[in-house]
């Protein structure tokens, strides 16, 4: 392959990356960062394209995952700090960024998760870090997957995989279902769903979660509507005390779920 043809593919790369990116183009997923392409590698994430610095491979770690990357992109080309500075999502680019195949959704994918249903429907989530913290907390307390539903962020978007610090790579997602869709196929599924709202009568610890359960959450900034979580089988609060009224949401969903991992260890 000539210089000028090499050139041309990295031009080419740097400009998908860019449409990627800015979510113009949404068969592939923008992966930034050292620690990231490392969580898509061990998630075994289709890779298309890689760009990274010189830099990267003057240290262990970095030579390290170059190698790797190499053995599995046919696509990696050393560009400048410029270039990837221009491409970049971050403001202190770590030298290397990926487009890899966005990993496959949908209902079907949850239902081949493994193990008694402990999901999580996010409903009208709109700010992807923290919907990214809150696929971190699903995974770590073993949820068993994850329903965004229509309107809400993109989880796959470089602040979403950021938030959620790879998970958004492991976890069964499906995205895009109104919550009528949701809630009827958990109904479908025999999965009780318990709606996290404030006025509530009960608290999340009176309920029993070792059945197959959906905890819904609704925005940060209002949760869920009365109407929207009398559609749910169930509705728990969480004790606080006065004067604070609400938590941010991966706060609420980690004491919820780790409710639920204690009854279901000791079951």
């Amino acid at each position: 392959m000539t210089s000028e043809t090499i050139t041309s593919r990295k031009n080419q790369f740097a400009q998908r990356a860019r449409a990627v990116r800015d979510g113009r183009e949404r068969e592939f997923v923008f992966v930034e960062g050292t620690r990231l392409v490392e969580e898509a590698l061990g998630a075994s994430i289709a890779f298309e394209a890689v760009l990274y610095t010189r830099s990267l491979a003057e240290d262990e770690r970095g030579a390290s995952l170059l190698k790797k990357l190499q053995a599995v992109c046919r696509n990696t080309y050393a560009v400048s700090e410029d270039v990837l500075e221009s491409v970049s999502d971050t403001k202190t680019p770590q030298g290397v960024l990926a487009l890899a195949r966005r990993p496959q959704t949908g209902r079907e994918v949850l239902e081949r998760a493994a193990g008694v249903p402990l999901v999580v429907v996010m409903h009208g989530a709109n700010n992807p870090s923290n919907a990214g913290a809150v696929l971190r907390v699903a995974e770590a307390a073993g949820a068993t997957g994850v329903v965004l539903t229509k309107g809400s962020t993109d989880p796959l978007s470089p602040k979403g995989l950021r938030g959620s610090m790879g998970s958004a790579f492991r976890l069964p997602l499906w995205t895009g279902p109104t919550l009528e869709e949701a809630l009827g196929w958990c109904s479908e599924r025999g999965i009780r769903t318990v709606a996290t709202a404030a006025g509530a009568p009960r608290l999340h610890t009176e309920i029993d979660w070792t059945p197959p359960r959906a905890v819904f959450l609704g925005p940060e900034a209002g949760g869920l509507s009365d109407e929207e979580a009398r559609a749910a089988d169930d509705a728990v609060r969480i004790p606080m005390r006065a004067p604070v009224e609400s938590l941010n949401l991966a706060t609420a969903l980690a004491v919820v779920l780790y409710e639920a991992a204690r009854q279901r260890l000791f079951a």
